[in-house]
């Protein structure tokens, strides 16, 4: 999950595992995500790249527990 802030200034929080494309435009980006909502946000296209690899490495960086370890058979 990622924060942005829409045009009226609002912060709100967006599942970055959604996002299908960013259209920068001169003073917003249009976020479109795969369940076909779209929204408009302040922040640049850029910034919204930086913090969807920050979110990536935050995920990938948890330890994975596995459900059946200790359960295997032998």
């Amino acid at each position: 999950m990622i924060e942005l802030t829409r045009l009226n200034g609002f912060k709100f929080t967006i599942n970055a595992e959604l996002i299908e494309t960013l259209e920068q435009a001169q003073n917003n980006t249009s976020i479109h995500l795969a369940t076909n909502n779209r929204y408009l946000v302040l922040e640049k296209l850029d910034e919204i790249v930086e913090k969807v690899i920050e979110y990536r490495k935050k995920l990938n960086a948890q330890k994975v527990i596995n459900p059946i370890q200790g359960f295997e058979r032998k």
